[in-house]
Formats: C-alpha cells, sequence, structure tokens
C-alpha cells in the first residue's frame, strides 16, 4: 500500500507543500493522455488511497470525490490526440504533466512524479518507479488521472459508439481492433499508434483485455 513515507521525509526538510503528479493514457490508440496533481496537507487524511489499477471502478470514483474534497489543491492536465501524434506520446505525457501542475491554486514546493521521466524548468522534483503504488500522494493523482480519463473517454463513446471506447477506454482489445477493422479509424484516434503492433500483441495477453485497466 502507498504510503506517506516520502512525503514526511520532504515535510522534514521544511517543504509543506508537495505535489504528487502521475498519468493516465499513455498505451490507448485513442483519446487523450491525461496527468493529474494532488497536494494533500500533512496529518489530513484523503481515504485508503492506492494505485488506481488495482481498485475497481466503483472504489475510484469513491476516491475521487474524496481526493477533491480534501486535499489542499487538484491540478488536471490533459492533451488531446492530435498533439499527441504531432509530438509523441512521451512528450504529451511531460505536457500533460506541467499542464496540471500549472492547474494547482497552489504553487508546490516540491514534485514527486510517478515514472522516471520527467522535465520541469523552476520546480525541484523526484521521480518515483511505481509511485503510484509507493506513494499516497502520487496513488492521489493516479486515481484523479484515471477517473477523469474515463469519464472522457465515456463521452467520447457517446460521440463513436461502434468503438466501445465506455468499454476498453480506447486500449487496444479485441473489440476495438475489430472495430476500427470494421469502420476506420474515428477523429479521435491516435494516426501515430501502429495498429499492425497492436494487432500482433493481441496473440498474447495484453494489458487492455485485463479488467483493471478497463474498469
Amino acid at each position: 500500500m502507498p504510503s506517506f513515507f516520502l512525503e514526511r521525509s520532504l515535510w522534514a526538510q521544511g517543504y509543506r507543500f508537495i505535489a504528487g503528479v502521475d498519468e493516465a493514457g499513455r498505451g490507448p490508440l485513442a483519446g487523450p493522455v491525461v496527468a493529474a496533481a494532488v497536494i494533500i496537507e500533512q496529518g489530513r487524511e484523503v481515504g485508503q488511497v492506492d494505485d488506481s489499477k488495482k481498485l475497481p471502478r466503483h472504489r475510484r470514483a469513491e476516491l475521487f470525490d474524496q481526493i477533491h474534497a480534501s486535499a489542499l489543491a487538484v491540478g488536471v492536465g490533459v492533451v488531446d490526440h492530435a498533439t499527441i501524434d504531432r509530438i509523441n506520446i512521451l512528450q504529451a505525457t511531460l505536457e500533460a504533466m506541467r499542464g496540471a501542475l500549472d492547474a494547482l491554486d497552489i504553487v508546490p514546493e516540491y514534485v514527486l512524479v510517478d515514472g522516471n521521466r520527467f522535465q520541469h524548468e523552476s520546480l525541484p522534483f523526484r521521480t518515483v518507479v511505481d509511485g503510484d503504488a509507493l506513494c499516497s500522494s502520487i496513488a492521489a493523482a493516479s486515481i484523479v488521472a484515471k477517473e477523469t480519463r474515463d469519464r472522457l473517454m465515456e463521452r467520447l463513446d457517446e460521440e463513436y459508439p461502434q468503438y466501445g471506447f465506455s468499454r476498453n477506454k480506447g486500449y487496444g482489445t479485441r473489440e476495438h481492433i475489430e472495430a476500427i477493422r470494421r469502420y476506420g479509424m474515428s477523429p479521435v484516434h491516435r494516426r501515430s499508434f501502429h495498429l499492425h503492433a497492436v494487432q500482433e500483441s493481441l496473440a498474447f495477453p495484453h494489458p487492455a483485455d485485463r479488467s483493471s485497466r478497463t474498469e
């Protein structure tokens, strides 16, 4: 379970406003990449947060509301499919993360970021591999990012119901691949993602076929 171990170390050094940052949607074939930043006040509870991929949908939705109600600040950054195609998914993810930080009502004094890649011109930061499973602030951000993106994909499902976005959230499930074969790509599909590679991956277990990725 995530803990406040990293945050406590930074609080002890005099940092008060520590933002956890995570993203959702690097791997899908369609839709945006979304990042969230969450600042939790020392000593304040935000519910039993965990890595968003481990939580059932109803629990993520509950925690999403709890985080917004109890966190000092929550920011979200969204980068659309067209920008992903133009600058690549890594740069789009970094842009979404910076956008989430810019959207915070409080300027963070330190940033903890899930993964091993991040860039910022002014804020001190630390990257944390598997941070959403280790660090409570990052776990909270992962929940906000995942739930925000899921809701965006459900709205896109209303526009393009033939692709099953409400179920697959844009990931390359068999149902989704078959829909692309039948109908072609929608306006919100990422043209820079190579469909043949996804088709080949369907011969093996795929993360998008597991309920934890699409609930």
